[in-house]
């Protein structure tokens, strides 16, 4: 046969994934945040593209989501339902907080200045509330704003009244300094930044590590608490010693910790109590950034007859409306064949991105829906009834590709009446019964090794005292539960709980 290059053409079916499908696949693993503010980017870039405008009275929950149970209207993607009050946002388009609060915001028109005595009034510099400048927040928001830990230290900075480049090295270390109060900072690395000594730097640092709180500025724990020791006059040598030591500590070795600190047991119990008494984050009393809370996606609640009810949270999805009667505004003024298209490309991508958030709520319905099916015995009952479940039942039972249901449950909360969780807690990997029985979910054999573990403190087990990775295996498997020893191990590091030897060292000390 002869080899050589030549031109066949050949037929075939294959699946061709369009933008539109990309769009869609893309919007259903969005999160309720990023998913506001790719609709927000859609509708600058689409004038077709409108919201429904909310009434100023938002309806009970049990209204809002009742349209989940009876299916979705593909025009209008239930939404938004907390007033929308551009309009008067548009009257108070410059007033400060205290301002819009008190009712004394200026008018629509910014041409209209009242009369005062020297003359007109610019609303536009006004925004400080009130003439304090307080970089736009207003005096109330400058009163109210929690004090930060950098608030804080500048503060005591102004008292101590460094000059020159010493200022200069102090403002830089306290920028470095994290919420927890730790000296994110090489010190060489800032000498060398600044043209200045390192001896300089460090000079300017133990100004600092005498500031408020006890300990900030500490560049790992162990000067930390050297810090918050040296303050309270405790740190001597045997101290110093166990502060060099912590990881002994940490592992409840007080018979290697006496011999290197050359003291007694008393001494040992009596160090680590105070060790214990010491704060490890000085910086964390002081305000941080806000915390985003978050919201759920998909409420469950019980229906009154023994089951459950599943809605839509709709204050997470967006209510979007194409502008038909301005399409055909724009459609009857076009005269170009590139402005028809146009036109005509933003009517096809706006009615696209309405189906596909209405198919993205209906298949976070769908999918939920399942899950609270297969998992009611949790609901009801609790953790330890929690069943083992994969992307592959769920997709399966409600006829979808294990990846939709991937993308669905990323991201994706949902409020229960015992708790939020997000949509892929409730997947665990299965662990076998002993007696042939129906598999455990692994989240409840954790649960259930913890339970075991905090009964110790109780006194339950007699002579027992801890029960060793071994013999947990041994109760879990009387119980129905085929587990091996090194999964119990796994498990027991995952809980962060120290294994049966730092346990019986700690039981001691304790007693």
């Amino acid at each position: 046969m002869a080899l050589g290059a030549r031109l066949e053409l050949r037929q075939g079916q294959g699946l061709v994934i369009t933008p539109q499908l990309q769009q869609a696949i893309k919007l259903l693993q969005l999160s309720n945040l990023e998913l506001e503010a790719y609709v927000e980017m859609e509708m600058e870039k689409n004038p077709l593209l409108s919201r429904e405008e909310a009434e100023l009275e938002a309806p009970d929950r049990d209204e809002r989501s009742a349209g989940a149970d009876d299916g979705l209207n593909i025009s209008e993607i239930p939404g938004q339902a907390s007033a929308d009050l551009d309009a008067r946002h548009d009257d108070l388009y410059d007033a400060s907080p205290g301002d819009m609060a008190m009712g004394d915001a200026p008018p629509s028109d910014p041409s209209y200045a009242p009369a005062d005595v020297g003359g007109s009034v610019d609303w536009s510099r006004a925004g400080a509330g009130g003439g304090f400048d307080l970089d736009g927040e207003g005096m109330e928001g400058a009163i109210s704003r929690e004090k930060t830990l950098r608030d804080h230290l500048t503060d005591q900075l102004a008292i101590l009244k460094l000059e020159g480049a010493d200022h200069a090295i102090a403002v830089m270390l306290i920028d470095a300094v994290d919420e927890g109060g730790y000296l994110r900072l090489n010190l060489d690395e800032l000498a060398a930044q600044l043209g200045c000594t390192l001896e300089r730097a460090q000079g300017v640092l133990v100004h600092l590590q005498g500031f408020d709180p006890v300990g900030v500025f500490a560049r790992d724990v162990r000067e930390c608490l050297a810090l918050q020791l040296r303050d309270q006059n405790r740190l001597d040598p045997a101290m110093q010693a166990l502060l060099d030591n912590l990881d002994l500590l940490a592992r409840r070795d007080f018979t290697s910790l006496r011999r290197i600190c050359g003291v007694d047991d008393e001494d040992i119990r009596d160090m680590a109590a105070e060790i214990r008494g010491l704060t490890p984050r000085p910086g964390a009393a002081f305000g941080s950034d806000p915390i985003q809370a978050v919201t759920p996606d998909v409420f469950v609640r019980e229906d009154g007859y023994g089951g459950w009810r599943i809605d839509l949270n709709s204050d997470t999805l967006p209510r979007l409306l194409v502008d038909q009667r301005y399409h055909a505004e724009v459609a009857r003024a076009s005269r170009t064949d590139a402005e028809r298209n146009f036109v005509s490309d933003c009517l096809a991508t706006a009615n696209w991105l309405v189906k596909s958030l209405d198919q993205r709520a209906r298949t976070i319905l769908k999918v939920s829906t399942e899950i609270v099916r297969q998992q009611d015995a949790f609901l009801a009952f609790g953790v330890e009834h929690l069943r083992p479940l994969n992307l592959k039942t769920v997709a399966d039972a409600i006829g979808m590709h294990e990846s939709t249901v991937s993308r669905v449950t990323s991201n994706k909360y949902i409020s229960t009446p015992r708790g939020l969780f997000e949509l892929k807690f409730f997947f665990t990997s299965s662990i076998a019964s002993s007696d042939g029985g129906e598999a455990h979910s692994a989240e409840a054999v954790r649960h259930r090794i913890k339970q075991l573990i905090d009964a110790e403190s109780e006194g339950r087990y007699g002579s027992e005292g801890v029960l060793s990775d071994d013999r947990i295996v041994e109760i879990l498997k009387s119980s129905g539960i085929d587990i091996a020893r090194r999964t119990v191990a796994k498990y027991r590091e995952a809980l962060r709980i120290p294994s049966s030897v730092e346990r019986k060292r700690a039981l001691r000390i304790a007693v």
